[in-house]
């Protein structure tokens, strides 16, 4: 975020000045599924996004997908295809996978191995929700090959891995981006980083980022319980949290003060973390996060997921999926300055990344996400899930 926030916060305030009546108090959200964001889904609950879908752009670049491990694959496909992209074809080694794929994508060649799609010298981009521990060998295979990469969270399991992965972009030149979907394809927090831009709660203090989520053990792959493939409960939903404390902060460089993580009421997954939660701080605010699998069955929504951005003239809160108060919906912002408190209703609000993507793979620019704060936030997350205490409650 830049740092001329008191001249921003001026143009701000005028600007709602004059456009108050869009922010008024709204008694609802127009229908929609419960959460217009693709964030976080688990694999066993419907892909909420493909109700509210934007047409696809006139084609500028061809991409193709490896690895359908994760039902975020669709919001992937959906923001590559809102940008600009064509999907030409795929790859998935489980045939009940690639069967359900075919039927949702008919356009798509089923390839009959990766290295068909590696060596096709049309294809520009690579997609993938593999199974996370898999995830940066194909990205770092992917680059060698000429190709930019967009990586599911967590994009990167081990430390070990990010410093090849980081290695190979240097030397290759490619983008490996990371699909921080909290941040990217929720309306509400894209439109909360142009509140901040614009200087609406002054300067950036410190975030607050609650990712809850709902189990569905029963719907489950086996890996989904393997701490050695999803990397732990920090390094897989709390990348998320990471991300957004780096970019509405602002920060650069970071420690982790403090972080845990538990098994607290799962013991028949010995290798399954389901709390976890970190402190952090850097040199542009202060961060707290926690992570869970704890969101109970009446909710109606697969996690409460929730930010507060806290600034020096104000703050935001965003209810990202469900409003419990009764508005019905996800996109939920709360903006409350010197002058007055507002909810906006963002559920129209333009998510970027897709188009800002496919521009960075044509002209060779870091329009959507910097490499550096995609591994900041990567390293940030390894580091306090190989930090963290152990968790124990009796």
């Amino acid at each position: 975020m830049p740092n001329n926030y008191n001249n921003n916060r001026r143009r701000f305030l005028k600007s709602t000045a004059a456009t108050a009546a869009g922010f008024t108090l709204l008694s609802g959200l127009a229908s929609e599924s419960l959460a217009s964001s693709a964030s976080s889904f688990p694999a066993s609950e419907p892909d909420n996004q493909k109700n509210n879908l934007t047409a696809p752009a006139p084609a500028r670049i061809r991409f193709s997908v490896i690895g359908i491990n994760h039902g975020h694959i669709h919001s992937q496909i959906e923001a590559v295809s809102r940008g600009g992209g064509q999907l030409i074809s795929f790859f998935a080694k489980e045939p009940d996978l690639a069967a359900d794929f075919a039927k949702r994508y008919p356009q798509a060649k089923k390839a009959r191995n990766q290295q068909e799609i590696l060596e096709d010298k049309s294809i520009h981009l690579v997609l993938s929700a593999a199974i996370p521990d898999e995830r940066a060998p194909l990205g770092i295979q992917v680059m060698h090959h000429g190709k930019d990469y967009m990586a599911d969270k967590p994009g990167i399991t081990t430390l070990a891995q990010l410093a090849e992965v980081k290695r190979v972009q240097a030397e290759t030149k490619r983008i490996y981006s990371i699909m921080y979907s909290e941040r990217f394809e929720n309306r509400a927090t894209v439109k909360a980083g142009e509140l901040v831009k614009a200087g609406a709660i002054g300067k950036v203090i410190q975030t607050i980022g609650l990712g809850p989520h709902r189990m569905n053990s029963k719907s489950r792959p086996a890996w989904f319980f393997d701490k050695e493939k999803f990397g732990g409960i920090i390094c897989d939903i709390a990348s998320h949290q990471f991300d957004q404390y780096l970019y509405f902060t602002g920060t650069t460089q970071a420690d982790i003060v403090a972080a845990q993580v538990g098994n607290v009421n799962h013991p028949q997954y010995p290798n399954f973390e389901d709390f976890g939660d970190v402190m952090l701080r850097g040199n542009g605010g202060t961060g707290y996060i926690r992570v869970d699998w704890f969101t109970p069955d009446g909710l109606k929504s697969w996690g409460d997921g929730r930010l507060t951005i806290l600034g020096t003239e104000g703050f935001i809160e965003i209810r990202k999926n469900i409003d419990i108060a009764g508005r019905p919906g996800g996109n939920h912002l709360f903006l409350t300055n010197q002058q007055e408190t507002q909810y906006i209703d963002c559920k129209d609000v333009p998510l970027p990344y897709g188009e800002q993507l496919v521009n960075d793979i044509v002209n060779r620019t870091e329009t959507a996400m910097t490499q550096a704060h995609c591994f900041l936030a990567t390293e940030l997350a390894l580091k306090a899930q190989k930090q963290a205490q152990p968790l124990k409650l009796t």
